[in-house]
C-alpha cells in the first residue's frame, strides 16, 4: 500500500513526539532502544509491535527527511562491551510534519461553533 506523499503514519508520530519529549529534557538524540522506552512511557507502545517495525520505521522517516542520524564512535562501543548505537535526531521537517499533525487533530476536534468537542471526540 502506498501512502500520499507528506503523509507521516501515526507510528511515525509517536517517534518524533518521544525524541521531541527527550529533546526538552536536555537529550538531543537517541538510539532506537531508548526511542522505544520513551514510547512506552509516553504512549504504552499501543502503535510499536516490535523492534523491527520501529527500525523499520526510523529508517523510512530518515529516508524521508524527518530524522537524521549518526553512528555512535565504535570505541566507545567496545570499551562498554556492546554493539555500536545509531542515535537519531529529529529535523526541521519532522518539526514541522509534527506540529501540522497536532494543528490537523486539533482542528478535527472542534464543532461547528468553533469550541473543542468535550474530549476530543470527532464529529
Amino acid at each position: 500500500m502506498r501512502r500520499k506523499p507528506g503523509t507521516v503514519l501515526p507510528l511515525e508520530l509517536s517517534i518524533i513526539g518521544a525524541l521531541l519529549d527527550l529533546r526538552l529534557r536536555g537529550q538531543g538524540e537517541a538510539h532506537g532502544f531508548r526511542i522505544a522506552k520513551e514510547m512506552l512511557d509516553r504512549d504504552g507502545a499501543r502503535l510499536l509491535i516490535a523492534h523491527g517495525t520501529l527500525y523499520k520505521a526510523l529508517g523510512r522517516m530518515q529516508e524521508a527527511g524527518l530524522l537524521e542520524s549518526r553512528w555512535e564512535d565504535p570505541m566507545l562501543a567496545a570499551d562498554d562491551g556492546r554493539p555500536r548505537r545509531r542515535f537519531y535526531m529529529v529535523t526541521i521537517a519532522g518539526e514541522s510534519a509534527f506540529a501540522e499533525a497536532a494543528a490537523g487533530s486539533e482542528a478535527r476536534t472542534r464543532n461547528l461553533t468553533g469550541r473543542p468537542r468535550p474530549g476530543g471526540a470527532l464529529p
